[in-house]
């Protein structure tokens, strides 16, 4: 370089700069690492805290599995509970060679019960609808179901009508004269009924019913025993007359139905309307003529055929027999 000539040196370009420029990139890697790290540690304790959630609740759904498995086997055993107090087929066969029980619970247990039994010549039969189904339902139909065996066999009443008039009584000495006040409990619980008394020997048939009513068939004819407008257990905040009591003197061929709601209530068809009475009455009609186990597979074939892409909506009872006067 020739003397007397300064050359100046950008800073950017000395010594002092190029040791910024290694610690600002040493600095730089470091604090990428520190970041790097920290994301790291948060990915890991959310992946921890996701794991022992997971095993959390695979716990919980097995804890619900095993309950869920508990409660559905005492639901079972609550069934069969409830089968064995309701007369079989084969005793309703006995009294009624011709017969049939049409019996579709909602759930495993039922509201709906029916009842039969026979004294002193006479055949009494029930179809009873409790309120609610499932497990409350069952509940009401064991309590119900004992109170008519005791009207009938310890009170020896006979008469439809006397039977639920203290039937009624029972029903609401049991769930609203004991009503807690102090915990402002209010039982709405009742019961809708059904109820025939055949005297085979006199060729009568008696008829009382709560809501429900019984279907007479006689030479493609319908008669209809309507059951008074009141339920067993809520009549009880008013004066009470007695339950009308029906008569009629039965004849050889004739045909007898009891049932509850469950079938002419039920929804479905192409609009999701409900099957009704005058559906079900038509229905009846046209298949009384048949055997009862023919009579049976209609009537339920008819009502699948009904509820396709339908849910149940309540518990569902026929009963239907032929008294067979004269044989």
């Amino acid at each position: 370089m020739p003397p007397g000539i300064l050359v100046i040196i950008l800073f950017w370009h000395s010594q002092p700069a190029y040791i910024m420029y290694v610690v600002l990139v040493v600095l730089l890697v470091y604090f990428l690492f520190l970041y790097r790290t920290r994301n790291l540690r948060i990915a890991n304790q959310i992946l921890r805290e996701k794991e022992a959630a997971s095993k959390e609740i695979a716990r919980q759904k097995e804890e619900l599995s095993l309950k869920n498995k508990n409660i559905t086997d005492s639901i079972n055993y609550a069934k069969r509970i409830q089968m064995a107090i309701m007369p079989s087929h084969k005793n309703f066969s006995r009294l009624f060679p011709e017969s049939f029980i049409y019996y579709k619970p909602k759930d495993i247990v039922s509201g709906d019960f029916y009842w039969i039994n026979e004294k002193n010549g006479k055949i009494f039969i029930a179809v009873a609808d409790c309120t609610g189904h499932g497990v409350p339902g069952a509940f009401m139909s064991i309590i119900g179901f004992e109170l008519i065996r005791n009207i009938i066999f310890t009170r020896k009443l006979e008469k439809p009508a006397s039977i639920l008039d203290q039937l009624n009584y029972d029903f609401t000495a049991i769930f609203h004269d004991n009503n807690d006040s102090e915990n402002n409990m209010t039982f709405r619980d009742g019961m809708d009924i059904g109820f025939c008394v055949i005297d085979k020997e006199n060729a009568v048939i008696e008829y009382a019913g709560a809501f429900l009513p019984l279907y007479l068939i006689r030479n493609s004819t319908i008669t209809e025993f309507k059951g008074d407008r009141s339920s067993i257990g809520l009549i009880y905040e008013k004066e009470k007359e007695s339950f009308t009591n029906h008569r009629m003197n039965l004849q050889k061929n004739d045909v007898v139905y009891l049932f509850s709601d469950g079938y002419a209530d039920q929804f479905g068809g192409e609009k999701g309307k409900k099957f009704k009475y005058r559906r079900f009455r038509y229905l009846l009609l046209n298949i009384n003529t048949l055997p009862m186990q023919k009579q049976k597979e209609l009537v339920e074939n008819s009502m699948k055929q009904w509820m396709k892409g339908h849910e149940q909506v309540d518990d569902i009872l026929i009963i239907g027999f032929k008294p067979n006067i004269g044989d």
